[in-house]
């Protein structure tokens, strides 16, 4: 299968800071070698440095990534690439969906991402990751990145969200998104290949993982499910939706000294990567 890697090392505005960091040591972890390993033909790309402002304004820069992320998706897609985004922040994960067309969403996190800029009692523009892909905030800078059109919430699966706010909780009272964890990914494809979706955008924030077996940072909370739990969730998922791309995002080597994560990651794109063959 002819693969590209895109790098979006970007955390909260800072290129190659915290999370920032993870892309490149993924790859340094040797997961663009797994894949050649498994037969798999792969090229890298690094978007850069898509600002030079030193002050590196997170709202600005994060989206700037996206815009940037967004045109390496679509470069990758017209060459016949399955597209495979290493990003920092889940943020990017709308440039993704832009670059793809993206009708449908699986987001894989411990977290909802569902805050907006007025329900978040932190700030974090991450946590309010998920609704901007939904079109629920920041419509007028996700309307500008090429290609980018919000994805209806009921077509939309949230796989393990443990640790959400109550102004989430009650969204998703609202709103018609699936909610699942790990062992019921059957019924959500049911669900979505009922629906008619064409394109799945899957998003996988490698802090979903329960901390005790894989540590991706330091927002990691107790619970949630095992790698080899994640990995068939997602590879069934594979088996029966039409995926268009895959953004992985959130990892922060300095909260993995043993450096697990890189071969955990690697063996789960093997598997996800066979599964799409078989299609």
């Amino acid at each position: 299968m002819k693969v590209s890697i895109i790098l979006a090392s970007y955390d909260s505005g800072h290129y190659h800071g915290g999370w920032g960091q993870g892309p490149d040591a993924l790859i340094s972890g040797g997961l663009a070698d797994a894949l050649r390993l498994a037969g798999h033909e792969v090229d890298v790309h690094d978007i850069g440095k898509v600002v030079e402002d030193e002050q590196e304004r997170e709202i600005g820069t994060g989206f700037a990534v996206c815009n940037a992320v967004s045109g390496e998706v679509r470069i990758a897609l017209d060459n016949g690439r399955f597209p495979i985004v290493l990003a920092g922040n889940c943020l990017t994960s709308a440039g993704a969906v832009a670059g793809e067309g993206a009708d449908a969403i699986i987001w894989a996190d411990q977290h909802g991402d569902l805050n907006t800029p007025d329900t978040s009692t932190s700030g974090l523009l991450d946590g309010m990751a998920l609704a901007t892909v939904l079109g629920l905030c920041w419509r007028r800078l996700a309307m500008q990145i090429p290609g980018f059109k919000p994805i209806d919430p009921a077509r939309c699966v949230l796989v393990d969200a443990r640790d959400l706010d109550p102004a989430e909780k009650e969204l998703l009272d609202r709103q018609p998104i699936l909610r699942t964890e790990c062992p019921g990914w059957a019924g959500v494809a049911e669900t979505l290949n009922a629906a008619g979706d064409e394109r799945v955008h899957m998003h996988l924030d490698l802090d979903v993982h329960d901390p005790e077996e894989l540590q991706a940072n330091h927002y990691s909370t107790p619970g949630g499910p095992a790698p080899e739990q994640v990995r068939s969730a997602i590879c069934g998922l594979a088996g029966r939706l039409s995926i268009a791309g895959l953004t992985i995002s959130a990892y922060d080597p300095a909260f993995d000294a043993k450096g697990e994560v890189p071969p955990l990651v690697g063996g789960l794109l093997v598997d996800l990567l066979a599964t799409l063959e078989k299609r």
